[in-house]
């Protein structure tokens, strides 16, 4: 029940009671939260002050509506930390997940004029592109395009890629992997991500573009990735100097 004496909102009120009961498992994603009119009379307030509470929740990405079947409990975000270098692969592990791909396009095509830049090669230059679905525990989660020096991984092949490259890098070839320049943005899906993703065209998505650096201070790979923004987020710690 919410305190109506409280200098809390109701509405805030009601937003941290849900909160709680999907933290204590109470209600799990995908599970269907009881309607307005439910939650009005439990917690004895208006229906707009339920509405308001769900929107709020909603826009969170804590829940989502499904037109004409209600409102649910959504899949736990993954934090991903934006300090620190660790593949895909490495972050799923280390949350207890299973990862794995599935490869769309594997070639050897030519250089485009941006990556050859950013990869420091020739423009005609031969590269491998690589795009692959990457999946946590068989959902999708991102769409990633990799490309790296076909002259620098002449022995990269179709099952290599469908690891982890970080793995092929470091410990076959043994390059060192120091650093990388990183850009993101929010942006939305078109229909071809919608499909690959499994989520609507236009939905909210995070494209991600990284340039990685080997310990000797040359670029290996540029990778381009669509990530589900309501699967993803990315988190930072901030230090005031």
């Amino acid at each position: 029940m919410v305190d109506k004496k409280s200098p809390l909102p109701m509405y805030y009120q009601i937003e941290e009671d849900i909160k709680q009961r999907i933290e204590k498992e109470e209600f799990r994603p995908s599970d269907m939260i009881p309607s307005e009119r439910e939650l009005s009379e439990t917690f004895d307030v208006s229906r707009m002050t339920v509405r308001q509470a769900l929107n709020n929740l909603v826009s969170e990405g804590i829940l989502y509506r499904e037109k004409g079947r209600g409102t649910f409990v959504a899949e736990k975000k993954i934090e991903q930390p934006l300090q620190g270098m660790t593949s895909f692969t490495e972050d799923m592990k280390a949350r207890g997940m299973e990862a794995s791909s599935k490869l769309l396009v594997f070639e050897k095509t030519t250089a485009p004029y941006d990556i050859s830049r950013k990869l420091n090669v020739k423009e005609d230059a031969d590269v491998y592109k690589i795009q692959r679905i990457r999946y946590a525990d068989q959902k999708p989660m991102a769409i990633e395009t990799n490309y790296l020096s076909a002259a620098m991984f002449p022995d990269l092949d179709e099952q290599t890629v469908l690891g982890s490259l970080y793995s092929y890098v470091e410990k076959k070839k043994k390059q060192p992997i120091a650093k990388a320049s990183q850009m993101i943005e929010a942006t939305t899906a078109d229909e071809n991500q919608a499909a690959l993703l499994d989520i609507p065209v236009d939905a909210a998505i995070l494209y991600i573009e990284r340039n990685s650096i080997l310990s000797d201070g040359t670029p290996f790979e540029v990778v381009k990735s669509a990530y589900r923004a309501d699967r993803y987020k990315f988190i930072s710690d901030i230090y005031r100097t």
